[in-house]
């Protein structure tokens, strides 16, 4: 991590990741494509998500979430930084000399090989079906069904952890500590994903805030009752209702959200605390 001399009350607390050690190459141009920045908006341009909008241009990086080449070894070429997630990605070139990008476990460097192959060595980067991985290891990037590529446990510093291995489903423990189960013909990638430290960032000032794409928020309690079930009253008040509730009076805290018939509830073994 990387802190700053207090030059200023903004950049007194902020702390960011350390992007030294990331190659100084620039972005590989044919992976890189503009998507439309759509400020929490849906296709009518109402929005459903609010606080977003503004903030720097940024290109996407098309990441490679499935098993384009198997049993065709690769090498790492640059570890780069990605605006659209936590994690870094490496861009990687094929022994039949295609390139793609993929998210980047603790520990690669430019030069290392993987390989992606229904068994391979067990050493991070490697990718292959859950049934081969022994119990005890972690992996990211894991599929929920086979074939539609990795879902699970991609943001930065993440993994899951093997359980166990019966009747054709992998026990993994998720980042939650939720268990559940997986088809073992999944694939998943072997180690903890890069830039752990990623929790300790200090935003240190608003404007960074504004940077990243996010708006300010109006807290509920200042606002007036036809705007907010927590606004209104003379001075500071309690929240004045039995459960938090959202800007429309939804209950958010202390109410079950998951739908009781959800086709994959027969395999979750144990949910999170």
């Amino acid at each position: 991590m990387k802190s700053y001399k207090p030059t200023s009350p903004g950049i007194r607390g902020t702390v960011v990741v350390d992007y030294s050690k990331l190659s100084k190459e620039a972005p590989f141009k044919p992976l890189l494509k503009k998507l439309k920045d759509r400020a929490g908006r849906n296709n009518d341009g109402r929005i459903t998500t609010r606080h977003q909008g503004g903030g720097n241009k940024k290109m996407y990086r098309s990441v490679d979430f499935r098993e384009p080449f198997l049993n065709v070894p690769a090498k790492v070429e640059t570890i780069e930084y990605d605006p659209y997630r936590t994690t870094f990605i490496a861009r990687v070139v094929y022994k039949n000399g295609a390139r793609s990008y993929i998210l980047a476990p603790e520990g690669m460097k430019v030069g290392d090989s993987f390989i992606v192959a229904e068994k391979a060595e067990l050493k991070p980067g490697n990718r292959m079906r859950l049934k081969n991985i022994p119990v005890g290891y972690q992996v990211h990037n894991v599929e929920i069904q086979p074939g539609k590529g990795g879902a699970l446990a991609r943001s930065a510093g993440s993994y899951a952890t093997i359980l166990a291995q019966e009747d054709g489903h992998t026990h993994l423990q998720m980042p939650s500590k939720e268990v559940r189960k997986i088809s073992w013909e999944s694939f998943a990638s072997l180690g903890q994903l890069s830039n752990p430290e990623h929790n300790l960032i200090t935003i240190g000032k608003a404007g960074r805030s504004r940077w990243l794409g996010i708006r300010p928020t109006v807290r509920g309690t200042a606002m007036n009752p036809v705007d907010h079930p927590y606004g209104g009253g003379e001075g500071r008040q309690p929240r004045g209702t039995r459960k938090p509730k959202t800007l429309w009076g939804k209950v958010t805290g202390g109410r079950k959200t998951r739908k009781k018939h959800k086709w994959s509830n027969k395999l979750i073994v144990k949910r999170r605390k």
